[in-house]
């Protein structure tokens, strides 16, 4: 799997919530100021040729779904920044975060009990 740009994340994450959509559908999605229709048709092109979407064809038209899950891409983009920047070390991540007050010690809290539940249930 390959990583997505800017621009094409933000069609991606419009298709994965539309489910199926025609590129008129995507671009009433975005915000303003909207693209081209020209644009959008060549990121979600450049999308399909990357694997991330297909289309049904009806007459000249297109029709276009994920073939990609967002968990999947998710699941892809978070390993590859674990790998990157923190040595596939969640210390080191949430470590980051918490110096950064990107996380706040409530948050943290919450996170501290998320583990211990994940932790808890899958003991034997």
């Amino acid at each position: 799997m390959n990583e997505l740009t800017k621009a094409e994340e933000e069609i991606m994450q419009q298709l994965w919530e539309l489910k199926r959509a025609y590129v008129k559908d995507i671009i009433e999605r975005l915000p303003e100021p909207k693209p081209a229709y020209t644009t959008v048709s060549t990121i979600v092109r450049i999308l399909e040729r990357k694997g991330f979407i297909d289309h049904e064809a009806f007459g000249k038209t297109h029709q276009y779904f994920s073939k990609v899950s967002k968990e999947d891409y998710r699941r892809f983009v978070t390993d590859k920044l674990m790998n990157s920047y923190f040595d596939n070390s969640v210390e080191k991540m949430v470590s980051f975060f918490m110096k950064e007050q990107q996380i706040k010690l409530g948050e943290a809290d919450e996170i501290l009990k998320m583990i211990e539940k994940f932790r808890n249930n899958k003991q034997p």
